[in-house]
């Protein structure tokens, strides 16, 4: 889910129309709704948060700098001019992004998931799951054994394991795997993979550590 945060109701809408438009769980609020919003567990699950998208406020350095203390989801920030003293100023508060409008979804989503990347990359591995993946090209393990995978399932594998334990639909997994590929390709490839990547894994744990529901998507349980 993406949360985007404008100080307009229109603005807001549009970028949560595009990401929803995209395959991606979105919802707006207003700048000045932020600390109510962190303040009410009800409405408040930041592990499903995949990223904040902040349109330029008074209050945004203060709203990133609260997050960044609670969850490592990316925070991009939108601006509407260049200016290198704001961009670090709010590049120093913990925002992980700056980017100028106009922008795709498309792009920002990109964005995300290379800051994702990054934040697994420099995390130590878990050696309790029985899958390894180490989110940086080299073949994932199972059981202390390689599992080599073509370039795409490896992705996905990837994929899953950052997810662990959150239900993830096709579209989902079909930005953060083929957001390189220039070429129009479409969403159902991504069953294969998956299909694939399955079976390989099926073989080697001797279960599935995927569920999949239908409507619901797909959920890596390890």
């Amino acid at each position: 889910m993406f949360i985007v945060v404008a100080s307009q109701q229109s603005a807001a809408a549009a970028y949560v129309s595009e990401f929803i438009g995209e395959g991606i769980p979105s919802i707006g609020m207003f700048s000045d709704d932020y600390h109510s919003w962190l303040d009410d567990p009800s409405k408040t699950d930041l592990d499903q948060v995949r990223g904040f998208l902040i349109e330029e406020s008074n209050e945004r350095i203060a709203f990133a700098q609260t997050l960044r203390k609670r969850t490592p989801a990316p925070i991009i920030a939108l601006s509407e001019t260049r200016s290198l003293e704001k961009t670090l100023e709010l590049l120093t508060a913990g925002i992980d992004d700056v980017v100028r409008r106009p922008i795709h979804v498309k792009e920002i989503l990109a964005r995300s998931e290379a800051i994702w990347r990054r934040h697994r990359e420099s995390q130590p591995v878990q050696s309790t799951d029985p899958v390894k993946v180490f989110f940086n090209g080299q073949d994932a393990e199972v059981n202390g054994q390689p599992l080599t995978l073509p370039r795409r399932e490896l992705n996905i594998l990837e994929y899953f394991v950052r997810n662990r334990g959150r239900s993830v639909s096709k579209a989902q997994v079909f930005h953060a795997v083929y957001q390189d590929c220039q070429a129009d390709v479409s969403e159902t490839v991504v069953e294969g993979h998956i299909s694939k990547l399955r079976k390989k894994l099926r073989m080697r744990l001797g279960y599935d550590p995927v569920v999949s529901k239908r409507f619901e998507g797909y959920t890596y349980l390890g």
